[in-house]
This record gives C-alpha cells, structure tokens and sequence, in this order.
C-alpha cells in the first residue's frame, strides 16, 4: 500500500512537471538532413532549459504546410511558429492580425534583438516599408551549380574549372552525353532557378516595381529577348538529350545524388544531404550566366524560409518563442547550423566565425552561396515579392513543362507565364488595396 501511495505521489510530480512546461508548436517543410537539423535545434533547446518545449512537425512540402496553416489558423487551432517560403512572404505580410511581427515578439520578452545583426540581403527581404522586421530568417538559400566530378573526369572535362557560363554547360553536356551519360543535366526549382534567379543574376526584371519589392501593383516581365533566349536555349538541349526534366521543386535532386544527372542547379540548402549521401566525388560552383548581358553576374536572389510567428498565442508562449530565437540566433549555433546544411549563415558574426575557422578553405565551394549573396543588390536584384506568388509558381511549372516536353515554344510559354501571372497579381492587389506592399 505504501509502494502504491508513493507511486502516485511519483506520478503526480512527474505530471505536474511535465504541465509546467509550456509546449511551442513548430510546423516545418524540411526533409532528409535538414529534418534532423530541425529536430536537432528543438531537442537541443530543450534541453538547454526546463521551461519551454519547443515541438517540430513536418507538415508537408512548402506548399502544403502553407495550406494546412491557412486552414488551421481559422480552426484556432494554429501553431505558434510557421516556416514559410520566400514566395510567401508578400501573402503573409498582406494578411492582416495572421502574424505578430518578430521584433515585437523579441522586445516584448526582453530578448536582445538587433535587426544590423542579421546579413543584410536576408534580413531586409523580410523587413517591411517601415523597417520593422517582420519574420525571422531560418533557412535562407540561393541557387548554385552542383556537378559530379567523377563524370566530368570519364568525359575528359577539367573538375577545376566547372562550367561558369550556359554555353560552357551546354559544351559539358555535349560531352557528358557523348561519354555515355544518359542524364547530363537536370534542374530543380525551375521556376526559381530558371527565372527568379536567372533574372537578378543578370540584372533584368522578373516584375515592374522592383520585383514587387516597391509595392503590390507590380506586374511579370520574364517574356523578356534574354528570357526567350534561356529558355529557348535549355528547349534546344531537351530536344538532344541534353537536359533531362525530372520534376517539380526539388524532386530532381534525388537524380543527382544517385549519380544518374551529372550536373543540376538548385539551393545550397542541397549541400548537407549531397555532402552525406553522395556516393562520387562532387563540386560547387557559381550559378552559370550569359556573358555577353551587361553587369552579369550581379547577385542571385534569396531562396528558403523564414519562421513567422502566429498571433493569437498566450504572452508566456510568446516569451518561449523569443528565447528559441534567441538560441538560433547564437554565433555557435548558427554557424554550426550553416556548416551542416549549406544554408546560409543568418548573422554576420556566423559568417565571420566560420571563415575564420577555416571551414570554407577545407570545404572548397562551401562559400558558392554566401558570395552570390552579399555582392551589392540593385532594384532589379533586392529580391522578389509578389503576391498570390505560391501559385504563379505552380503556373510556372505548368508552361515549362509544356516547352520541355515540345508542346509550346519559349515564347509562347513566357507570354502564358506573364499573362496568367498578371491576372492573379491584379487580384491580390485589388483584395489588398490600402495597405502597404
């Protein structure tokens, strides 16, 4: 009977133990590494205090997680931190009383938060018109080129000097091919890579008013003659075999790991599973450019995603989500984090830590993304900020894959993309006229 009795007492305290810790929800899209980076993050954090406990939850890639929070935030039963896309973004700034700004989190805990801290070209793309920070930057990326160094070497191409320009890699593919390579190239984040980025890396409009950046009337413009031609030019190289379509978002990547694609451009976020899964010998590189557009290469735009703090919570979860930023946002932590997942380092102090010790030296590449990143941005380069922006990419897909598979030219395919772009822009900006982009 006293066993009993001193059981339950047991039980009681482990109960009321466990009740005094005060759960954060966390709903995230990342998979393979970056979902033990994830979990690694949260258990370390707990473990680092007794008061919060911070819960991760896969919910699905980008899109689908950003949909089950819409859904969940008007059931009330919403997480207390969301990973967001960058595209995003102009959807969640535009969505008055979803969110509650993350500098406003940060000071109402006492939590030290300096937005200068933060690498400027992630920092102000989640910063609003009057310089109030508005999501925490987690994962940011940008595109690169990956290619597999032992492929290179049986098609006689030198691995020291990667393809930098689109006519070099349609050289190297020729030579892939000719080797016995059924899979020169392929490209994840089409849209992303092909157009987003293509367009800041060569200084040209994805969209009028500075990519979206300057406000909501903001209008496509990738049916540009550079446009056509980049687009025409990898049409050309699916036709000989060249470049191999292999899905949407980051599903080719699974070809290059396995050794089938030689050559692929997607997010330095792709560096920790190729770093631990690749079974050849691999390289870096700079995404490749036209050397012939003037100013090019200017700077590659930001990928990933940003945590967004949702409203509606108690003031002591708010304080439990602050000290979790506070811990991310550690120079050790961020820098370690940056080191295993080929994100970028979200700080500058993260940066610097890393380069001096010596990390990008030993990890020849491992810098690729951080360089692209902070060359100075103009409006046609800061970032892009459309609205409605998560299904102008599913149309951007859905024209390319027309020109891939023959059914459409380039032209006709970026027209599509501009004209049916323009038509969900306009809707956002009549749903959201008055506020501020």
């Amino acid at each position: 009977m006293k066993f009993s009795i001193a059981a339950v007492t047991l039980a009681s305290a482990i109960s009321l133990s466990a009740h005094a810790q005060t759960e954060i929800q966390w709903w995230h899209s990342m998979t393979a590494v970056n979902n033990q980076v994830v979990n690694d993050l949260a258990n370390n954090f707990n473990a680092s205090q007794k008061a919060y406990k911070v819960v991760p939850t896969f919910k699905g890639v980008y899109s689908e997680s950003f949909a089950a929070a819409v859904a969940a935030f008007r059931a009330g039963n919403a997480p207390h931190i969301l990973q967001v896309f960058e595209v995003g973004t102009a959807t969640m700034m535009a969505s008055t009383g979803v969110s509650v700004p993350v500098g406003k989190i940060m000071k109402d805990a006492g939590e030290k938060f300096n937005p200068k801290d933060y690498v400027s070209a992630v920092a102000g793309y989640y910063t609003a018109p009057s310089g109030e920070m508005l999501s925490f930057p987690f994962n940011s990326s940008t595109t690169v080129f990956y290619f597999n160094k032992d492929a290179f070497k049986a098609a006689g191409i030198d691995t020291t000097k990667p393809p930098g320009t689109w006519p070099e890699v349609a050289l190297a593919a020729a030579k892939l091919k000719a080797s016995g390579h059924k899979c020169p190239i392929t490209i994840a984040w089409q849209g992303w890579t092909q157009l987003e980025s293509f367009s800041a890396w060569h200084n040209v409009e994805f969209a009028t008013k500075g990519n979206g950046m300057q406000g909501m009337d903001a209008r496509m413009k990738v049916n540009s003659p550079l446009h056509v031609r980049h687009i025409e030019n990898l049409a050309n190289m699916a036709k000989q075999g060249l470049f191999i379509y292999k899905g949407r978002a980051n599903v080719p990547e699974a070809s290059f790991i396995s050794g089938e694609c030689a050559m692929t451009t997607t997010s330095t976020g792709f560096y920790g599973n190729v770093k631990a899964n690749a079974k050849f010998d691999w390289g870096l590189a700079p995404l490749p450019y036209y050397p012939d557009v003037p100013g090019a290469p200017q700077n590659t735009v930001i990928g990933g995603a940003s945590l967004w703090v949702i409203s509606g919570k108690k003031a002591d979860e708010y304080k439990g989500v602050a000290q979790f930023f506070s811990y991310l946002s550690k120079t050790d932590v961020q820098a370690a984090t940056h080191q295993r997942t080929g994100y970028l380092p979200i700080t500058t102090a993260a940066f610097q830590a890393t380069e001096k010790s010596g990390f990008y030296q030993k990890n020849p590449g491992s810098d690729v993304g951080v360089n692209q990143m902070i060359r100075k941005t103009t409006d046609k380069s800061r970032g892009i900020r459309l609205g409605n922006y998560v299904q102008i990419r599913d149309i951007e897909d859905e024209e390319l894959e027309q020109v891939w598979a023959g059914k459409k030219s380039a032209k006709e395919a970026l027209d599509s993309i501009v004209l049916r772009g323009n038509e969900l822009l306009g809707r956002f900006e009549k749903a959201n006229k008055g506020k501020k982009g």
